[in-house]
């Protein structure tokens, strides 16, 4: 394409793969295929595998494959895995109507619009008829799910590495840049690194801080500058963003936002709808910033600032990465994209203490009552959609974790409650409990609970959960040398879960207690201690 086709246009990463948390499921399928020779029949068979596993649910399917599917979310695995007549009725009843370059009409096509976006991350390389090359950021993406199939087709999914999306995503973002070979865009900068400058701008200026001197950083509204914006001049964005809270403080119309980036920004370049320009773009950003672990969420969603915990690797990358060569070959790009820097892997964390863990608890109450903490725990329990501007971010596992803490301390105060989610400065979880410890570690007087969360439901619940459980209260009894039992908490528990508990107790001596997510909410309504 000659540079005279370029345009400027709004940042969107992707159209297909918009929520970031997918792309690990996607490569976890894709991997098994690393070293093939990409045709469009071995396209057309990733994608019937994506269909397969429930990652992609294209419209018109049977009952049973319905059934199979069940009440899980879109782009995620399903309940039980679907036989090869149901993956051949989906692919015969849903012809694709879409062409890609180098792909054939349909399905190799599809395959195409699904991974492009792990393409131009440095995650995974492919042209058609070429060999399928993972980058070893590609690798770590793919192993964060341990995905196995049991005899009865129940899909069982593990998280074993939940760090690896952080990491992967962290390095890939610290380099992505607008202008490069895949997109093919005139907009010149790494929103990364360009978001990062503007809110350390805006923290610098005093007049932007709470009462308490605490940095707020960009607001949530300002976000489609910046996706609008056309170069990496961060102080330049910094001004038009001073510009606009002079005159409107932190209530501008939607309207005039819109204005300033299509009219102003854009000079005229086309129309927007205000929904895309201020909800559903500004949304996609921050799914992509927070999934690095760099940025914290303030002031109930309305703020996106740098996450403190993690400012050290926000300088290096800011020393390391603001500076970049542009590339116009696909390969070259893809190589410096997958390329690892170790020394960024290497810069530390500040780790939360459990005092400050829970002080960030109490802090979230303020924002949460019990009412909205029962109402959200509901939603999960339904699989439904949350509206509420934070809790939207998180993945169901890492929200269910992060309420039922709050749960916990709402309602017990005197209970220490010590989540072992990774977290931000807030205290907000960015992943779930790493593997080989408890979810959340609760203390009350001279007794221990240890409390497991999961989504999981049915055969795989019982065959994924319950002996981790057991094992992890067994080392948190002779780890803290305390008297202590289990709570499990799920949106139902399977009847096999019950048996499989009731051998621990009667085996082991040791308790587990299981409670349905409506259940547990009950229970706290009505008991003063949690220790039974």
């Amino acid at each position: 394409m000659a540079t005279r086709d370029l345009e400027y246009k709004p940042l969107l990463y992707t159209t297909t793969v918009r929520n970031p948390e997918r792309v690990k499921s996607l490569l976890n399928i894709l991997v098994q295929f690393d070293g093939q020779t990409l045709t469009d029949e071995l396209a057309t068979r990733i994608v019937a595998e994506t269909i397969r596993y429930g990652l992609y649910r294209p419209v018109h399917n049977t009952t049973s494959i319905k059934e199979k599917y069940g009440n899980t979310p879109k782009g995620t695995f399903a309940k039980q895995i679907l036989t090869d007549s149901e993956v051949q009725y989906i692919i015969t009843n849903n012809p694709q109507q879409h062409k890609e370059a180098g792909f054939d009409y349909g399905y190799p096509s599809r395959f195409a619009t699904i991974f492009d976006f792990t393409k131009e991350l440095g995650f995974v390389y492919f042209n058609p008829n070429e060999p399928i090359q993972f980058s070893a950021l590609g690798h770590m993406l793919s192993q964060v799910y341990h995905v196995t199939v049991a005899e009865g087709g129940d899909i069982n999914v593990e998280i074993v590495h939940p760090e690896y999306e952080q990491q992967a995503f962290m390095q890939s973002l610290a380099k992505s840049q607008r202008k490069n070979p895949f997109v093919r865009v005139l907009n010149d900068n790494i929103p990364l690194i360009l978001l990062a400058q503007v809110i350390k701008l805006l923290n610098a200026n005093p007049e932007y801080r709470t009462e308490s001197g605490k940095t707020k950083g960009i607001a949530r509204h300002e976000l489609p500058l910046l996706i609008f914006w056309k170069d990496n001049n961060a102080e330049s964005l910094y001004n038009r963003i001073v510009q606009l809270r002079n005159e409107y403080a932190y209530s501008p119309s939607e309207e005039h936002i819109c204005d300033i980036c299509i009219n102003e920004i854009m000079n005229g370049f086309k129309e927007f709808k205000q929904k895309s320009i201020m909800s559903e773009y500004p949304d996609e950003f921050i799914r992509k910033m927070r999934i690095t672990g760099l940025f914290s969420l303030r002031g109930a969603g309305r703020f996106l600032d740098i996450n403190y915990n993690e400012e050290e690797k926000i300088n290096y990358i800011l020393q390391t990465y603001s500076s970049y060569e542009h590339y116009e070959n696909e390969r070259e790009y893809f190589d410096y994209m997958a390329e690892i820097d170790p020394q960024l892997f290497e810069v530390e964390s500040i780790q939360i203490t459990a005092n400050q863990s829970e002080q960030l608890l109490n802090n979230w109450l303020e924002i949460y009552s019990w009412e909205d903490i029962k109402r959200e725990m509901l939603i999960l329990q339904k699989r439904a959609s949350s509206r509420d501007s934070v809790l939207k971010l998180l993945a169901a596992p890492t929200r269910l974790e992060f309420l039922t803490a709050l749960s916990i301390k709402s309602q017990l105060p005197h209970v220490r409650v010590i989540p072992n989610y990774a977290c931000d400065d807030t205290g907000l979880p960015t992943s779930t409990a790493g593997g080989g410890k408890g979810d959340i570690e609760c203390y009350e007087y001279d007794k221990g609970i240890l409390v497991e969360v999961t989504m999981a439901e049915g055969r795989t619940q019982t065959m994924m959960e319950v002996w981790p459980i057991d094992r992890h209260l067994e080392e948190f009894i002779t780890n803290n040398q305390i008297e202590a039992q289990a709570v499990f908490i799920a949106p139902s528990i399977f009847h096999d879960s019950t048996m499989q508990i009731d051998f621990v107790r009667a085996t082991y001596q040791r308790i587990i207690r299981p409670y349905s997510i409506d259940t547990f909410l009950s229970f706290l309504n009505d008991i003063i201690t949690l220790y039974q």
